[in-house]
């Protein structure tokens, strides 16, 4: 199975790691079949692991190879790293600036982005498609410096890399599939937004793999990038939420437990 995934045309691959984050997601947020309501301190606790797996996955995965691949082509080993990892956060926040959304459990006055008249659940619903997109150029990207035999990048690296990623989006999942639930949304509804908010994830997958392979010299920047782009998202969104009420030390400890499962999965299996 290994060698038949392996000898799939990159895009393929990162198209196909996408839908499985994306159906990882689904598998969260089908939770509101089960649940109508999360206690606030599991959700924090769930939130802050997601938040522990992304950090771990911009270091392992993403700034680290990039430093490597830079300094072994000779060239000054922080500052691809450095550019591309500021310009990940300032992207994010371009698309913050742009796009109307509304964070986890904040009133519908505080919503950002430009004035509109969309409803709450279409608000929340697109933050979290909006943070998505980090993930699934992070996925197209390690494929792509797998394809192009950049140091330290393999398949299998990948393949961790969107695992790691599909873990975390479990708890994303319930975390609006749930809210949305509790306000009286139906189960089916309620699911359906959850799940669709990570259908960006295999479309920036594919664009991932493909801008780094057919422009290679971007690959430490793209690497770089998409650490920055995810590093954005758990200062600005995870961590926030997971500390906002009760239980912020089972946050604490969520994101360090997410941090040591996603830094084991990286050294084990990439």
């Amino acid at each position: 199975m290994m060698d038949w995934f392996i000898g799939l045309p990159v895009v393929l691959q990162a198209l196909l790691a996408g839908m499985m984050t994306w159906g990882l997601t689904a598998l969260g947020a089908a939770l509101v079949f089960v649940f109508t309501t999360i206690e606030k301190r599991v959700m924090n606790m769930m939130l802050g692991f997601a938040a522990g797996v992304m950090i771990a996955a911009s270091f392992w995965s993403l700034l680290a190879p990039a430093i490597e691949f830079t300094e072994k082509d000779g060239g000054i080993a922080w500052l691809p790293a450095a550019l591309g990892f500021l310009a990940g956060g300032f992207f994010v926040r371009l698309l913050d600036f742009v796009t109307p959304h509304l964070h986890l459990s904040a009133p519908l006055e505080t919503a950002e982005g430009p004035s509109t008249g969309l409803k709450k659940t279409t608000l929340l619903f697109l933050a979290i498609t909006l943070h998505n997109i980090p993930e699934g150029l992070a996925i197209g990207v390690a494929f792509g410096a797998a394809a192009l035999n950049m140091d330290g990048a393999t398949v299998a690296g990948a393949l961790t890399l969107a695992l790691g990623i599909g873990i975390q989006n479990m708890p994303e999942g319930a975390a609006l599939s749930i809210p949305l639930r509790g306000e009286g949304m139906s189960r089916r509804r309620a699911f359906n937004y959850g799940q669709l908010s990570a259908i960006v994830e295999p479309i920036a997958a594919m664009i991932g793999a493909a801008a780094v392979f057919f422009i290679q010299p971007l690959l430490p920047y793209a690497l770089a990038f998409a650490a920055g782009a995810m590093i954005f998202v758990v200062v600005e969104e995870l961590i926030p939420e997971s500390q906002a009420e009760n239980g912020s030390d089972l946050a604490t400890l969520g994101l360090m437990v997410g941090f040591t499962v996603m830094m084991i999965l990286d050294v084990a299996l990439g």
